[in-house]
Order: structure tokens, then C-alpha cells, then sequence
């Protein structure tokens, strides 16, 4: 039964990899593309955690991020195993799960993070990111709400 969600995570894995090949195939490091007033394409590359926390901090963080994300991929593998006959709670384990051994993929190739998703309104930009925090980010909100629908009172 937790076949399907493990095949969802590799999905993520797989739309994440190819979106960041492309967009590293086809921008120079840095270079901006606007799409819409709000949107732009951007190639960075982030060395640290989400809103670039840890970016500067010398190269040890590479392996903290990796070893982090790794004991949590083994803590969702579990939940998605003991939840398999749910819906909600392994979709959103199997998004996360996804998402943060895509990033481990960069971070083990590149040493960093690759972002291209760029947000913006009147000079202000929200940190670049990619389809890999998204999904992180889906699965979390995902988690929160199944909390709070099934809190006991």
C-alpha cells in the first residue's frame, strides 16, 4: 500500500531534478528573466537552508543540511509505512519526503541548493526557491491542516 506513495515521492524527486537540469542548462549563474510583473526565472545556487539561513557559514553546513535531511527521510519512511491506508497524512509525508531528498540530490552534486522560482512585488523579493521546497512546503501545510481538522478537544 505505501508503494504509491513512495512512487509519489520519487515523482517530486523527478519533476524537481528535471526543472532545476533545465533551468541550469539554459541560465548563466545568476541571470534574471522576467515572466510576469510578480514572476521572474533565476539561477542561484544556495548554500544554506530555506531564506539562505546558514548560507555563509563555511562549508560545514553542506553536511548538517544533508545529514538532517536524511534522518528525516528515514522518520517520514516510517510514517508514510505506519499511515499507508491514509490519505492525507502519507500524501503529505511522501511531498515532503520528496522534496527534501531532491534538495540532498543538489547538495551532494553541487554542494547547494539550485533555486530559479523568483517572487516578487514593488522591489520586494521573496527568497528564490525551488519545486522541492514547494512540495516541502505543500506537505507541511498539508500536515498542519489534518492536525488542527482532527485535534482532540
Amino acid at each position: 500500500m505505501s508503494v504509491r506513495w513512495f512512487a509519489l515521492a520519487a515523482l517530486v524527486i523527478l519533476f524537481d531534478q528535471i526543472a532545476k537540469a533545465s533551468v541550469m542548462a539554459t541560465f548563466s549563474f545568476g541571470e534574471q528573466r522576467p515572466v510576469t510583473g510578480f514572476f521572474n526565472l533565476v539561477l542561484v545556487l544556495n548554500p544554506g537552508a530555506s531564506f539562505s539561513f546558514l548560507a555563509e557559514a563555511g562549508g560545514w553546513q553542506k553536511w548538517f543540511f544533508i545529514a538532517l535531511a536524511l534522518a528525516v527521510s528515514v522518520w517520514l519512511v516510517v510514517m508514510i509505512r505506519r499511515h499507508a491506508h491514509e490519505r492525507l497524512q502519507p500524501f503529505a509525508f511522501a511531498l515532503i519526503l520528496g522534496g527534501a531528498l531532491g534538495n540532498v540530490i543538489d547538495r551532494l552534486r553541487l554542494g547547494a541548493v539550485v533555486d530559479f522560482l523568483d517572487f516578487h512585488l514593488a522591489g520586494w523579493h521573496w527568497p528564490a526557491f525551488n519545486l522541492a521546497d514547494s512540495a516541502i512546503t505543500l506537505g507541511v501545510i498539508l500536515l498542519l491542516w489534518h492536525s488542527f481538522r482532527h485535534r482532540s478537544t
